[in-house]
C-alpha cells in the first residue's frame, strides 16, 4: 500500500522519471535489487550486463587497473541510448531504476542518473554467489573457466572491485548494507525513495 501512496501526485505532475542507479561488486545483488524496486513502484528497469559487448571492457583489465582504472573508458552506448530514450518517452513515472556498477565515475552515464545507491556487500559473499551461479550455469562455463575466473580475483579482480566500489562510495547519496536479506534492503531503499518524495527532494 506504502507503495500506491504517490499515484495521485504522479499524475499532477507530469514530468520525467528521476533515474536511479544501483550499484555494488559483481555479485552484490544488483540486478535482484533492480528487479525488486521496479516491481514495488510499477516502475521499468535497465540493466547494464544486458548492452556489454566485446567493445565494453578495454582488452587487459589489468593493465587498465594499473593505469588508474578509468571508469569511462568502459563503453555502452546503447545503455546509455536506452536509458535517454526511456526516459524521454515516460511522463508521469517515478523512477527509472537501472543496474549500473560504475554510476557517476563513467562520464558518459554522470549526467543522466540522479541518485546513486550503493549496495555495500562483503566481497567474499560476492565470489560465493558469482561460483554458485557459474555452477548452476553451466552451458556459460566450464571448471576451466572457473579457475581462470578464481585466478584472476587473487590477482586483481578483487583489486578492481575494491577500487570501483570505493569510488562509487564517495561520490553517492546512500550506502545500504547488502549483507542482510533482499527484504530488509528494498524496505530500506523504499524508506529513503518514499522520505525523499514526501520532502519534495524528488519531483514526479
Amino acid at each position: 500500500k506504502r507503495r500506491l501512496l504517490y499515484k495521485g501526485k504522479r499524475n499532477m505532475y507530469m514530468s520525467k522519471p528521476q533515474i536511479i542507479a544501483i550499484s555494488g561488486a559483481s555479485g552484490s545483488g544488483k540486478t535482484q535489487l533492480v528487479k525488486q524496486l521496479a516491481k514495488a513502484y510499477q516502475c521499468p528497469s535497465l540493466f547494464f550486463d544486458d548492452y556489454v559487448d566485446n567493445n565494453t571492457y578495454p582488452k587487459d583489465m589489468h593493465s587498465w587497473f594499473l593505469r588508474g582504472a578509468d571508469a569511462s573508458q568502459i563503453l555502452t552506448p546503447r545503455f546509455k541510448t536506452k536509458v535517454e530514450a526511456l526516459q524521454n518517452s515516460l511522463w508521469g513515472v517515478e523512477f527509472i531504476f537501472i543496474e549500473e556498477p560504475f554510476c557517476r565515475q563513467r562520464a558518459s552515464m554522470a549526467g543522466l542518473i540522479d541518485h546513486v545507491i550503493l549496495l555495500d556487500t562483503a566481497l567474499e559473499l560476492c565470489l560465493g554467489r558469482i561460483m554458485k551461479r557459474s555452477l548452476v550455469s553451466q552451458q556459460d562455463s566450464s571448471s576451466a573457466q572457473v579457475i581462470r575466473y578464481l585466478a584472476n580475483y587473487e590477482a586483481y579482480f578483487r583489486d578492481i572491485y575494491l577500487h570501483s566500489v570505493n569510488k562509487v562510495r564517495n561520490n553517492c547519496d546512500l550506502v545500504v548494507n547488502g549483507n542482510t536479506t533482499s527484504e530488509v534492503t528494498v524496505n530500506t531503499l523504499s524508506d529513503w525513495l518514499d522520505s525523499k518524495l514526501c520532502l519534495g527532494e524528488i519531483m514526479l
